[in-house]
């Protein structure tokens, strides 16, 4: 995909990871818009931006009413409550699937039918390492993103036969506000975005962003020993 040719939606974009892939795609000459709850939080000089609360249906479908020419979507959007399965709160457990499983089935079932108009086009899901691994206590956030890679593996098949690929970018840990409270060696969001999108141009399926989403993807073949060794 030549990203100089494209009209990019990047939801979440006011700040973190979507702030970084909105310029980055505005630095390689694509139209972008760039997607908030809050439009007036949006600083990416360039970017066109757009009301979008994926967790509203209403919002979604004016956003898709907007954005009418967009070819390329990045569902980036997301949140992080921390919480267990077992004792974390139950609305906590739904915030994480309404916005990363629902919010972004809501998006995508919202602009299919526009990039197909236009053409097609493609389509990136932000994922995590965490689709394929759980640390154990933040079991929501996990589970919900390994619900959105079940989602991404889908819409593909769906979607091919319209000429939309759809691809999904693993990565560990990013320094955004999302995991100030984390002491892992943590990715700059810039070098990041960088991958992301030169995965696009390469029309990759699954973009690899880091070497311990390498590594537990390898792992993945060895089963529940080879990817939760204290529990042999």
């Amino acid at each position: 995909m030549n990203i100089s040719n494209q009209t990019a939606l990047v939801t979440g974009s006011n700040r973190g990871l979507g702030k970084h892939l909105a310029q980055e795609l505005l630095a390689r000459g694509a139209k972008v818009y760039a997607g908030a709850r809050n439009p007036d939080s949006i600083h990416v000089p360039g970017a066109i931006p757009l009301q979008l609360d994926i967790t509203d249906p209403e919002s979604v479908a004016a956003a898709a009413e907007r954005a009418g020419d967009v070819t390329l979507l990045i569902n980036n959007a997301g949140v992080s409550t921390g919480a267990s399965l077992l004792t974390g709160k139950l609305e906590d457990i739904h915030l994480e699937f309404n916005t990363h499983f629902y919010g972004t089935l809501s998006v995508i079932r919202a602009f299919a039918p526009v990039m197909e108009k236009n053409g097609g086009g493609a389509i990136l899901n932000i994922l995590s390492v965490l689709s394929w691994l759980s640390l154990g206590g933040s079991g929501a956030y996990s589970s919900a993103k390994s619900a959105e890679w079940g989602l991404t593996n889908a819409i593909r098949l769906e979607l091919a036969p319209k000429n939309i690929s759809v691809a999904g970018l693993h990565v560990g840990f990013i320094d955004t506000a999302m995991t100030a409270g984390i002491k892992s060696p943590k990715l700059d969001p810039a070098d990041v975005a960088r991958i992301a999108i030169d995965g696009i141009e390469a029309d990759l399926y699954e973009i690899l962003a880091d070497d311990i989403s390498r590594q537990v993807q390898q792992g993945l073949s060895g089963g529940v020993s080879a990817l939760y060794p204290a529990l042999n």
